[in-house]
């Protein structure tokens, strides 16, 4: 019977680590694998990220275009279509798509007007586009934002 106190890894399945810099006879002696001089035979040794050994590194060598800017925010979008699965007269605000499994990630949400919306429902959302509004309330539905 398995027990805790029975466990076992599968035979083979762990290996001993390789002792370098222990003799000829290891294989692996004297230099313990790190060749003759240089940076990489020192202690201590460590490369900054993207160092190509003195070579242009690759994020230097690409060319740069246009302008990226970090503060952008990305909506999470959601269509009429995914808002037509709702029930008529429920709300829909940001716990209710992610129990729906429509959105995911934290930030803003936009409804976009993709689709047809044919039950009433209450938005409230980050942000929603004019043709989007102008159908949910054709449908009979409220936008809050």
């Amino acid at each position: 019977m398995l027990k805790l106190n029975t466990l076992a890894p599968s035979e083979g399945a762990r290996k001993n680590k390789k002792r370098v810099g222990r003799g000829p006879g290891s294989g692996s002696g004297k230099t313990a694998s790190r060749g003759h001089k240089g940076a990489r035979a020192r202690t201590g040794y460590s490369a900054k990220p993207g160092f190509e050994g003195g070579q242009m590194p690759l994020h230097r060598r690409l060319p740069k275009r246009g302008f990226n800017n970090i503060f952008k925010t990305v909506c999470t979008i959601v269509t009429l279509d995914d808002l037509d699965r709702f029930e008529a007269g429920s709300t829909v605000d940001r716990l209710a798509l992610v129990e729906a499994g429509l959105v995911k990630k934290d930030g803003p949400i936009k409804v976009l007007a993709n689709g047809d919306l044919t039950k009433a429902v209450t938005v409230k959302v980050d942000k929603v586009s004019q043709g989007a509004r102008e159908r949910i309330i054709a449908a009979g539905g409220q936008v809050e934002e």
